[in-house]
């Protein structure tokens, strides 16, 4: 049986040295997906629910670190870093497994043996290294998004963020909702991601952010599903299975 691999590395030489040692380190290994910035590698994720992902910690849109936060217990992380102590002492002392650049075999080797073992087990705890390396080396944090332009009829509207209930992807745009009224933005979902704030817009759905204020409840439709329901809208979002420890206990 093969697993799953996702590939996330901005730096071109760097991804094809790691996808060409890869076959060799992992023959049982099916690279489903490769991405060059954190928001293609999250998206990625969603799609593909990769068992292991090989994650740079510098990319551009959402970082390795951001990735990996939302990632947490969904899957084995193997974090790709250039050389740096306080990282290296940080994945050591949390069994965390990270690759060095350039990779090499060996090391690679051991990183996919260690991988194996762990298949059968539930992957790590991400939680106290994430906290230990952002606050050792915190990422520069660009402002959030306040206003949106999207167009409703004719108009160009200019929405407060705070007032959407949810955001959805359509197509080519997305759907910015709100009490009594919708409209479109051509900003792909996925990079709206990365400039709202996180602690206020909850994903729920590889195609659905909704308001964490605008939730009135959150109802099982079997063992498996859930969706949520919201003040403001009659619509029910359904809830992916990535995404319903949001709403236990």
């Amino acid at each position: 049986m093969s697993i799953k691999v996702l590939v996330a590395e901005d730096e071109p030489l760097m991804r094809e040295r790691l996808l060409g040692m890869l076959p060799v380190a992992w023959p049982d290994a099916e690279v489903v997906a490769v991405a060059e910035n954190g928001n293609d590698a999250w998206d990625a994720f969603l799609e593909h629910e990769p068992q292991v992902v090989f994650l740079d910690i510098r990319m551009p849109g959402m970082s390795g670190l951001e990735v990996a936060d939302r990632i947490g217990k969904l899957a084995h992380v193997v974090f790709v870093t250039a050389y740096d102590q306080y990282a290296v002492d940080a994945f050591d002392a949390g069994a965390i497994d990270y690759l060095l650049k350039p990779v090499q075999p060996g090391r690679l080797d051991r990183a996919v043996g260690r991988l194996r073992e762990k298949l059968d087990s539930r992957p790590a705890d991400l939680g106290d290294v994430l906290r230990q390396l952002k606050a050792q080396a915190p990422e520069p944090r660009p402002e959030k998004l306040k206003w949106l332009k999207a167009s409703v009829g004719k108009q160009i509207r200019l929405i407060d963020v705070d007032e959407v209930l949810f955001f959805q992807a359509d197509t080519k745009y997305t759907r910015v909702v709100l009490a009594g009224s919708e409209a479109l933005v051509r900003i792909p979902l996925k990079d709206l991601l990365s400039g709202l704030d996180s602690g206020r817009f909850w994903q729920i759905h590889r195609g659905t952010l909704v308001n964490v204020n605008a939730i009135a409840a959150a109802e099982r439709i079997d063992a498996e599903r859930m969706q949520v329901l919201l003040r403001g809208s009659e619509e029910k979002l359904p809830v992916s299975r990535s995404f319903t420890h949001l709403f236990r206990d």
